[in-house]
């Protein structure tokens, strides 16, 4: 819950949709309105993800694209980071070609959750954040490394 200016209750999110990164709790429904800029994406859907050696859970947004659009990791990263404060920013993304869906249309988290960030195990395209080239770049041991992530075990 969260509170204006006039002292109104408005309902944020729900428990369990939401994350700690950095000392910071991060509201996964915040980040979907704040990415929802990222026109060429039909769906998007924000969970954390566990971190080796890392308190809290890194942002991870699963991805599916509209029509025949193809993912754009400089302007998903222009519209990140302009909408976005810096801990929220998510540090991966999956491009998925559908969204796991309840029966009621909620989007399903603890798969993308358990599968974390290692494409061997969510298949598809992984991106990570490089704030360098301002963009998300292609997963590799590199990229991880240049943000002090390590590799995932299998």
């Amino acid at each position: 819950m969260r509170f204006d200016e006039d002292g109104y209750c408005h309902f944020v999110d729900r428990i369990g949709d939401t994350f700690r990164w950095k000392s910071e709790n991060v509201s996964t429904t915040e980040v979907v309105q704040q990415l929802s800029g990222y026109a060429a994406a039909e769906l998007i859907n924000v969970y954390g993800v566990q971190v080796p050696g890392q308190e809290g859970r890194a942002g991870m947004a699963a991805v599916v694209m509209a029509g025949s659009e193809s993912f754009d990791p400089q302007r998903f990263y222009a519209v990140a980071v302009e909408k976005l404060p810096h801990y929220a920013v998510p540090l991966f993304v999956r491009i998925v070609k559908v969204m796991d869906l309840t029966n009621s249309y909620k989007l399903r988290k603890l798969v993308l959750q358990e599968e974390g960030y290692d494409p061997a195990r969510c298949g598809g395209e992984v991106y990570v954040l490089d704030h360098a080239s301002k963009t998300y770049s292609p997963y590799s041991a590199a990229r991880l490394a240049a943000l002090g992530v390590p590799l995932v075990p299998p």
